[in-house]
């Protein structure tokens, strides 16, 4: 982690930030209205020092001119111009909501190109998402051998593990913090240990994806799952150890009804359910809403959160009958807060141009991060990528985009991501922890 020396020798500004940044990951866990002002004030200073320096070389990026088009989009589709269709959900759900939606993407460059270039200040980083990881992975054990958490929170009811939350929010969290925590470590008993260290290894990789199924969230498995393909397919000497993190996830899973009969009814049951017949699936009734919404508004959507504000319109209650899809019963949760999906609500906010946008910023932030992996597979890099993958994963049920408290971890680990990525371009061997 980075030392106090270190951070003392640091410029002022930069020595703020920094220590800020640390506190990030804590708050997002618990304190999330706190994660969001440290998160504006460091990108607010960031603001301020490129403009005090006259510093904006990081604004040339592919990416920050690929994510500015999109954002002025989708500013521009959530205006609540006196024009039908246009901001939906007016100026302070609306046009307000996309205005800010700018600060996360100038706090990704902020960590990208001032606060980790440093190996002390990716450190400091790594430490904050490896600690989250395992208090989230000890709290659902506990949890689950104990039947509460240290907060004395219970399982969910419908038997989720809730780890240290008193909401089921572990599933996903957990699944994408997993390989950052555990794949470095890993991958050096896979490298220099005796047989005893490669199995070592082996059992982290397995007990984070066991980990994955007894948390009980349908996501949460399938992010672990993915990116132990990813680790796969980037680390030839953890296959045998992803094989076998594959086994014993399946024997948990095949041991489901004995260990935990409710986990098996959401996982198995109910996915079975859902997919046999999913357009009268809660999943399946708002996506039948948002693309009904995409095809009446296609050139721009009806704003940010537009989804939630006209959900109950009856002329977005038509179905899809060129699908065979009728007009949903909305008691099953059509009118959610949000899609549910990032693609989703990206069609709905700011129509097709806008659902373009923002898959061409994805797929380059994915493309981003995977970056000379080939050539160098650092495994905290892999981690990394795999992290940004599952976010960016399409079939998916998510969070709205780009809300805390979810989103607050996604932009945190793509800063770190791209810095990675950048150090790599300059010296492919460079090491990405050590001074």
């Amino acid at each position: 982690m980075i030392r106090l020396p270190q951070l003392m020798a640091e410029p002022p500004l930069r020595r703020a930030a920094l220590v800020l940044l640390a506190l990030v990951p804590l708050c997002l866990l618990h304190a999330v209205s706190v994660a969001d002002v440290l998160i504006d004030v460091i990108a607010g200073l960031f603001l301020l020092r490129s403009a005090a320096r006259r510093e904006f070389a990081w604004a040339r990026q592919s990416w920050v001119r690929l994510a500015l088009v999109w954002w002025v989009w989708l500013v521009v589709c959530s205006t609540p111009w006196p024009w039908p269709g246009f901001g939906a959900a007016g100026w302070r759900d609306g046009f307000v909501q996309a205005l800010v939606t700018g600060r996360l993407l100038l706090f990704t460059a902020a960590l990208q190109a001032w606060l980790l270039t440093t190996p002390s200040a990716r450190r400091l980083v790594l430490w904050g998402l490896a600690l989250s990881c395992l208090w989230i992975g000890v709290e659902c054990w506990q949890q689950y051998l104990t039947g509460h958490d240290i907060f004395g929170y219970p399982r969910w009811g419908d038997g989720s593990l809730t780890g240290p939350f008193r909401k089921p929010l572990a599933g996903a969290l957990f699944a994408h913090l997993l390989f950052i925590a555990v794949l470095p470590s890993a991958a050096w008993l896979a490298r220099h240990g005796t047989w005893r260290g490669r199995a070592l290894g082996g059992g982290l990789v397995a007990a984070g994806l066991v980990t994955c199924v007894l948390i009980g969230q349908r996501m949460g498995v399938a992010y672990g799952v993915l990116g132990l393909v990813v680790v796969a397919f980037y680390r030839p000497r953890l296959r045998l150890a992803a094989l076998a993190a594959v086994v014993a996830a399946g024997a948990v899973l095949a041991a489901l009804p004995v260990l935990s009969p409710p986990t098996e009814a959401k996982l198995i049951g109910e996915t079975r359910t859902n997919l046999s017949h999913f357009s009268q699936s809660p999943y399946g009734e708002i996506f039948t809403v948002a693309a009904v919404m995409g095809l009446d508004s296609p050139w721009h959507g009806l704003g940010y959160r537009g989804y939630r504000a006209s959900c109950l319109a009856p002329r977005f209650n038509t179905g899809l009958p060129w699908l065979g899809i009728g007009p949903t019963s909305r008691w099953l949760g059509a009118c959610n807060r949000h899609p549910q999906n990032y693609y989703l609500q990206a069609l709905t906010d700011s129509g097709f141009p806008g659902l373009l946008l923002f898959s061409a910023l994805m797929g380059y932030w994915c493309w981003a991060a995977a970056r000379f992996l080939r050539r160098q597979p650092d495994p905290l890099r892999v981690g990394l990528f795999a992290a940004v993958l599952t976010f960016a994963w399409p079939i998916a049920s998510t969070d709205e985009f780009p809300t805390l408290y979810m989103l607050g971890w996604f932009f945190l680990i793509l800063g770190f991501a791209l810095s990675c990525t950048d150090i790599a371009a300059r010296n492919p061997q460079a090491d990405m922890l050590h001074d």
